[in-house]
């Protein structure tokens, strides 16, 4: 009887296993940004679906009375087989320049890591699925000569980084992309919509790998008073 019961054990965990090795995960972002607001929502879904994580950041501006930026969060954990989610939590966090500082070092020490591991986060990212694309922009600095330089160097910007996507992900569907012009007003409003997949399984192998091959150990990444204390003993 034990035997039984040890054999029906391992037989769930090894199934549970299984399941999550080939369960898909979705990532939807959308951002939209006009003049000075900004609204970012990003939804992390498995099980078609069934299972969903929200983070949604409606507010993003320069604080007045110092050199910071603050950033207003929700987060969400719910489902969509229609019972009552957890209401969500809201954070407000305060980005100074010495958070910054931090981690663009932290950063460049990541890089430093990385990047002699091209080949396997490339392999990684040839079964990632970009399966929608969508990013309109209108754009207009109150003169129509500058106006007009400026939406030609947006489409170059976007062209750049489509074909970058294009190379590195797996396209299912033809990206929308557009320019709109306004001549007549100063405007910058946005809206991008983007959405990847890609399995468990495969992010957990990609992951396995990095932790095998990463160079020169553990990245060193720095704390915001190790920064200070840089910056001191400079001056």
């Amino acid at each position: 009887m034990k035997l039984f019961w040890l054999l029906f054990v391992v037989s769930i965990l090894m199934f549970l296993l299984l399941l999550i090795l080939f369960t898909k995960l979705t990532i939807n972002i959308n951002y939209y940004r006009q003049n000075d607001d900004d609204d970012l929502k990003i939804v992390f879904k498995v099980l078609f679906g069934l299972i969903k994580y929200k983070i949604a950041v409606p507010l993003m501006k320069i604080d007045d009375n110092s050199p910071s930026i603050i950033v207003k969060n929700h987060t969400q954990m719910g489902n969509s087989s229609g019972g009552v989610a957890p209401p969500p939590k809201e954070t407000v966090d305060k980005i100074k320049l010495d958070d910054i500082l931090t981690y663009v070092k932290n950063g460049k020490e990541l890089l430093d890591h990385v990047m002699g591991m091209h080949v396997i986060i490339r392999k990684f990212f040839r079964k990632v699925t970009l399966k929608k694309f969508e990013w309109e922009t209108m754009v207009g600095v109150g003169d129509a000569a500058h106006t007009g330089m400026v939406t030609g160097a947006l489409w170059t910007i976007k062209g750049g980084i489509l074909g970058l996507l294009s190379h590195y992900f797996k396209v299912k569907e033809v990206p929308k992309l557009a320019v709109n012009p306004h001549f007549q007003c100063a405007i910058i409003q946005t809206g991008l919509t983007c959405i990847f997949q890609f399995r468990i399984g495969h992010a957990m192998l990609a992951g396995l790998k990095l932790f095998k091959f990463w160079k020169g150990g553990r990245p060193h990444f720095k704390s915001k008073t190790d920064i200070l204390k840089e910056k001191t003993k400079s001056v």
